[in-house]
């Protein structure tokens, strides 16, 4: 996990994250947390490894982030230029 945190920009939630959240509790704020903290959720070694390259690099970053009851999914992706960042859900992308 990254000591230090980033700018996520402009923040936006598409359609189904607004669906979501309306028929379960997702505590966004937790995870957009732990996205601009470095701490990229439930991805594989690989791309946890990319994610601190492109940290460093200022290059897009992506967290997944999963609950198994309900079960949910949710993706993180704030842009290289960290004016944005985007939660959505995997079949959104």
């Amino acid at each position: 996990m990254s000591s230090c945190g980033f700018a996520l920009g402009s923040i936006y939630c598409t359609p189904g994250i607004l669906a979501l959240t309306q028929r379960h509790p997702v505590p966004l704020g937790q995870l957009l947390v732990r996205h601009a903290t470095g701490d990229w959720g439930e991805i594989g070694v690989e791309d946890w490894q990319e994610n601190d390259l492109a940290l460093r690099a200022g290059l897009r970053l992506f967290s997944v982030y999963k609950n198994r009851n309900p079960p949910w999914t949710v993706w993180i992706i704030t842009e290289a230029d960290r004016a944005a960042t985007t939660l959505l859900l995997p079949e959104e992308y």
